[in-house]
């Protein structure tokens, strides 16, 4: 990873904001602002997914669903109740929030592979019931008409307009999580990474704080989908599915998992590769599987280059493959000496 010193780092952070507040009008055609405001929301679902991946060392293939279940609720309630989308989607997000709370103290206890098939499952189960609650989500047809926001009377109807909403979105979700990082709750979802057993006989509450950073997880995704809900203007369940968790996942292992800046990187990126290569469109899955893959074996701290989940421990995987090593060549001394 390339070092920038303090002074540097602060002359490219005011150029990147700067190119970010003109991008509108460098941009000019609409349909690129539309991709730059989607960059913006999965810029938000990858940077929450890194809080329970690459902080603290869980699996999760469910996060397409909690992102489904905060645009559904704030579609809900601003249709049902004729509330303003400021006040849906705080709502949608805390709802979001409690159901991973729930889902958190069912499933944390559990192994690796079991919460991935644990988070698989609730994935699927919240599909269903979109698909056939349908006197509450309209099933198959979706929630078509959910309204523009507006404050003040002023509405938010073309898509420069939700860029910059996006734009202070993301900004704000990106700058809390880096303050988590670097809080003592990073340092203690950091530990639990690196070795659960260690963190808990220092005593780190393990499964408290992992249920922690499920639930703030959550709560960010729940604020993304909510604003999709309103972005989008329609919602139905096959934009919720295992693909939308998949895409969300390949996003954080690219960019590099357990760092602030990879799941930006791996948003921006994956979501200009389906505009660059629309003659692949159909193979999109197969491209994103492989790109995981790839990056898995190839260069698992990420575009970031930073230790994350997929790097293996220095001293321990070394160790024990040098042990291996050492083994099979006295064994193989051995047996020469026997011949």
């Amino acid at each position: 990873m390339i070092s920038i010193s303090r002074k540097y780092r602060l002359v490219l952070q005011l150029c990147v904001g700067l190119l970010l507040i003109a991008l509108p009008y460098l941009l000019g055609n609409q349909y690129f602002v539309r991709i730059a405001t989607m960059i913006g929301i999965y810029v938000v679902l990858a940077s929450s997914l890194n809080l329970i991946i690459g902080f603290t060392g869980m699996y999760s293939l469910g996060h397409g669903a909690f992102y489904g279940i905060g645009a559904y609720a704030s579609a809900i309630l601003s249709l049902s109740l004729h509330w303003p989308f400021w006040v849906t989607m705080p709502l949608a997000g805390l709802f979001t929030a409690m159901v991973g709370a729930f889902l958190g103290l069912a499933t944390l206890r559990l192994r690796q592979t079991f919460l991935v098939f644990g988070t698989l499952a609730f994935g699927e189960i919240v599909r269903i019931l979109i698909m056939n609650w349908n006197s509450l989500t309209r099933g198959p047809m979706g929630i078509p008409g959910i309204p523009v926001p507006s404050l003040f009377g002023f509405s938010f109807k073309n898509f420069s307009n939700y860029y910059y909403l996006v734009l202070v979105f993301a900004a704000l979700v990106v700058f809390l999580i880096a303050r988590l990082y670097r809080s003592r709750v990073g340092r203690a979802w950091v530990a639990i990474r690196e070795d659960e057993v260690a963190a808990s006989t220092m005593g780190v509450p393990v499964f408290g704080y992992k249920v922690l950073a499920f639930t703030i997880s959550c709560l960010f995704t729940g604020l993304a989908g909510a604003f999709y809900g309103h972005f989008v203007r329609y919602i139905s369940a096959d934009q919720f599915g295992m693909n939308e968790s998949f895409l969300i996942l390949t996003m954080v292992a690219l960019g590099g998992t357990g760092s602030i800046i990879g799941p930006v990187i791996g948003a921006v990126i994956l979501m200009l590769i389906p505009e660059l290569f629309r003659f692949l469109a159909q193979y999109r899955s197969v491209l994103y599987g492989a790109i995981l893959i790839l990056v898995i074996v190839v260069k698992p701290e990420g575009l970031a280059g930073v230790k994350g989940l997929f790097v293996p421990p220095s001293g321990t995987a070394r160790f024990h493959f040098r042990k291996q090593k050492i083994d099979s060549a006295a064994e193989g001394q051995a047996g020469g000496g026997a011949a």
